[in-house]
This record gives structure tokens, sequence and C-alpha cells, in this order.
């Protein structure tokens, strides 16, 4: 892949680059809907992902150019930037301008992005975006940011630039990630540990089910303040800032406190779902993936049951996991409402899956899903 980039690079700038960076992007593995209720997430780097190569130019302009998008833009170097309509380049160039904030740049850059995650899936191509170009600056420029500041920088451009109020996990995930390793991080907290996720003679099969995920379309705004209604009714009793703070032990002895039913499912998958974080850990610490893929089922039957964010796409995808005999876990991943799932598959059995997965959700929603297979990847690289 290297070697082809350098090529289209010297296709489009006349010359080769000296510098090439690697940023993937990521799935969370368990633990949906809780980034905003102040919980635990596990999220892991894919092998999908952006490639940026870059060299300084005499110009004193910076060039955005992509292979997968065929806008191109040029700025002259300056202060601060401002965004300029919705096209892909907005996003490396927040980060210029955030970085301007406390740093100068006084060299004229040509830079070309490539990437293979699927837009719009939910596997984080945008915090892929961000997070390759700053942790590109930081090193072209020694400009001293230490590992943590890179995903907090890159999602204050998230929030602040592009006008996306998301949370911490996917700039994390990208940044922090390692072969064969999960993350547990405490959306509330930022602490986080590694934890062996070494998937044996299994395979993480990404399947996009090509129903691009509208949140502001959806029901998404709407299970946040069904959260935070659960949060001020419990709060009446028991004090607390987030809905994580209980474990369903302790959920069960306030839950009467919420008096609709709908928010009470809500709570209740929140508080449940947190708690699987903990036990997915344990169970791939110890080496367990028939735990861990049980668990992923039951997130799954939760996010469909309680907080009904899944849509027949993406349970059309996990009821042939669960009847596959080669697959021991699936769920959706992400936000829902579309986008992608992810399963647990036997190595080998990778074109048989792709077949009959392909056959079946063809015949149930009348186009095909996108499957890819990946391993769990490092995070932010030079190559």
């Amino acid at each position: 892949m290297k070697a082809e980039l350098i090529n289209k690079f010297l296709e489009k700038y006349g010359y080769e680059p000296t510098a090439n960076y690697f940023t993937p992007g990521r799935v969370n593995l368990i633990g949906e809907h809780i980034d905003y209720n102040g919980g635990l997430v596990m999220p892991c780097a894919v092998t999908l992902g952006t490639w940026l190569c870059m060299a300084p130019n005499n110009d004193n302009v910076i060039r955005f150019k992509s292979l997968n998008f065929p806008e191109e833009q040029e700025f002259p170097l300056q202060s601060s930037y401002t965004k300029t309509g919705s096209e892909w380049f907005n996003y490396p160039l927040g980060v210029f301008n955030e970085i301007l904030k406390t740093h100068q740049i006084t060299t004229g850059l040509d830079l070309l992005f490539y990437g293979n995650i699927p837009i719009g899936s939910g596997l984080s191509s945008s915090a892929s975006i961000e997070v390759a170009m700053a942790f590109a600056l930081n090193n072209y420029f020694n400009l001293g940011y230490e590992k943590i500041e890179i995903p907090l920088l890159a999602q204050k451009v998230e929030n602040e630039f592009i006008g996306v109020n998301c949370g911490i996990m996917d700039q994390f995930a990208v940044a922090f990630g390692e072969t064969n390793k999960a993350i547990v991080l405490n959306c509330d907290t930022v602490k986080h540990k590694i934890v062996d996720c070494n998937l044996g003679n299994y395979s993480l099969a990404i399947v996009n089910t090509n129903k691009p995920r509208k949140l502001a379309e959806s029901k998404y705004n709407e299970r946040v303040e069904e959260c935070q209604t659960a949060l001020s009714q419990l709060n009446d009793e028991i004090k607390l800032n987030n809905l994580c703070e209980l474990n369903a032990e302790k959920f069960a002895l306030h839950s009467h406190l919420i008096t609709d039913p709908i928010v009470l499912n809500r709570a209740t998958h929140v508080v449940k779902e947190n708690d699987r974080v903990g036990l997915a850990a344990k169970a791939l610490n110890e080496g367990d993936l028939s735990t861990f893929g049980r668990l992923m089922y039951a997130s799954h039957q939760s996010l469909k049951d309680l907080y009904e964010v899944t849509g027949i796409e993406l349970d059309t995808v996990v009821d042939f996991c669960a009847d596959y005999e080669h697959v021991i876990g699936a769920r959706m991943t992400g936000a829902g409402f579309g986008g992608c799932a992810i399963a647990l598959l036997e190595k080998g059995k990778e074109e048989d899956f792709a077949k009959k997965l392909t056959d079946y959700y063809v015949d149930r929603i009348g186009y095909p899903a996108s499957i890819y297979i990946s391993e769990i990847g490092n995070g932010a690289s030079v190559i």
C-alpha cells in the first residue's frame, strides 16, 4: 500500500512525499450508547483506516487532495481557518486551525489522503482523518503533544470546528489502539486500561448494512433525552452524575422512581450494558471467547428490545450470524439506525460466510451488505 500511495502522490504533485502515516478506523466491541451516560466502552482499532502522505512546499499553501473524493482545495498559510461547506477537507483543516492556536507552522504542505473505511458506516472515518492529521503534524514538526493530547485535540475539532457533539471514544480508539488489544475506556474520566483481545482462530467480520446512519434524522437525540429523564427521576432519591454510576443491583433498588416504561427500558439497557463491558473484559483476559460472544449477542438483544436502535438491517445480519455455526458472537456496533454489525468469525470460513450472508440479506432486505475481514490493529503510526 505504501509504494502505491507514493506513486499516487508522485502523480498528483510531481515528486515523492517525505513522510507517510496511517491511522485506523475503529469498532466498538461492546458498550453501546454508554458514552453519553458516563460509562465504560470497549473499542479497538481495525486494519481499515486512513493513509496520509505529505511533503513540504515552497508556496506557503496547504493543499488537500484525496483518492476518495474529487474535491481538492488549497489554502494559504495563515493564523486561523473557518469551516468551508461540508467537504471532507474540513476535518484536517480543523486540525490545522486548532494547532495554530498554540503553535506556528511556517512551511507549506502538500497532502494526499486515502482511506478504505466505508463512509457513513459508523467505523469513524472522520476521527481517523482528524487523528491522522494531528499525529502527522505533531510528528513532522515535533510539536511536543503528549499521546493523550492527540485524541483530545481531535475531539475538540469535531465538536467546535465541525460542529458534531461527539464523545471521546472514536478519537481515543484510533490513537491508542494496539494489535490484539482492546481498550476499556471510562467515558466520564477518560481513564482507560488495555485488555488482551487475541481472537485466536477467529477474525473480526465487519458487515456494513449499506443503510447510512443519519443520526440527525433518527431517534438518537431522543435516546439522550430519555436517559436524562431517567437520571433526573433517580436523583429524586439518590445523587448521581450519570446513569452508569449504578450497577444492575443498585439500579433495581431505585428503578421504581422511573415512571415511564419506555424510559425505564432505556435506563435498564444502559446500566446492564455498562456491566456487560466489565464482564467482557474479564472474559477476554481469561481467553474465554465463548463467553465474550454470548455477551455480544446479549448486547445486541438489549439494543433491539430495550433501546430500540437496531432496525431490520442490523437485526437481519445478527439473526444470520446466530444461526451460522462458525460465528460465536455478533452485534451491531456504533449508534445503530444503520451502519455496521460485527461478528467473531472462524478463520477459513470467510468466503462461505460472505456468500451465505449475502444471499440471506438480499432475500430479506433487497440489496447486498458489504463484508470486510479485519484483525485488531495498531493506532496512529508512521509508515
